[in-house]
């Protein structure tokens, strides 16, 4: 059986990913949250930790799982009912848990937006949708139909995303942010990007993209952010030599 040591995989995260360089959500721990005895033989990679994906990472046998939402975003309040439930089956398990959140946004190679600009086909990436002083998304210049980029957006995410058609058929400048930064249309309108993809984002959206002149692509929160875990684990399986596994567990939105 294939093992790595945990400090030597969380200091090639911290090392690759560069969380001290980010301001992130208040209460947002980015790094390692949960230890184990030290050794790694098997990584789940997962969009959010929780009791289920928990329960998942132990039915796959891992003893490290890496996600994009982490366990702690507000003070901790008492370890009680599933809480506890979840700390005892940590522990009993030896499952490590360690969580990047806007670093695993805004990475380069292995970030959501990243990875998602890849497999769209983008080239000649821009930074782009500055927040908290990093910028977390990419953008890029590219004739493309409305409807050839929702079909895009389908193959890689596996359903069909929401397009809300306030702008051109044509699309020119896309910029693409995971997850919730529907809110920040505007934003990304003074960008310079006239076609928008995130995860999701507020009702009032869908008026403000025709008044900005806008196309909009809600790919959903959860499928948005499962391409910067699944890239993390894939290299992290790669330079330490263990297997990794990738627990389905979608939130629907």
């Amino acid at each position: 059986m294939s093992k790595a040591s945990l400090s030597a995989i969380v200091g090639y995260c911290q090392k690759t990913l560069r969380p001290e360089t980010f301001t992130d959500s208040e209460g947002a721990v980015n790094g390692l949250q949960v230890e184990n005895s030290g050794r790694v033989t098997k990584i789940a990679a997962a969009v959010d930790a929780s009791l289920a994906t928990v329960k998942l990472a132990i039915a796959a046998k891992a003893d490290l799982l890496v996600v994009h939402h982490g366990l702690f975003w507000n003070p901790t309040f008492p370890w009680t009912g599933k809480k506890h439930e979840m700390i005892e089956l940590l522990i009993k398990h030896d499952l490590a848990v360690y969580s990047s959140h806007l670093p695993l946004d805004g990475h380069v190679r292995l970030g959501n937006n990243a990875v998602i600009c890849a497999a769209l086909g983008f080239k000649k990436l821009k930074p782009f949708f500055k927040d908290k002083g990093s910028y977390l998304g990419w953008k890029t210049k590219q004739k493309i139909s409305r409807q050839e980029l929702s079909n895009k957006l389908t193959k890689i995410l596996g359903t069909r995303p929401n397009l809300l058609p306030g702008g051109s058929e044509m699309c020119e400048n896309i910029g693409v942010c995971s997850g919730g930064a529907g809110h920040h249309l505007k934003r990304a309108k003074e960008e310079g990007v006239d076609t928008f993809i995130t995860g999701e984002g507020p009702h009032w959206t869908a008026a403000a993209a025709e008044d900005l002149d806008m196309n909009l692509f809600y790919g959903g929160h959860y499928l948005t952010e499962t391409f910067g875990p699944m890239a993390l684990a894939a290299e992290l399986s790669k330079k330490f030599h263990v297997p990794w596994v990738f627990l389905d567990h979608p939130t629907g939105l």
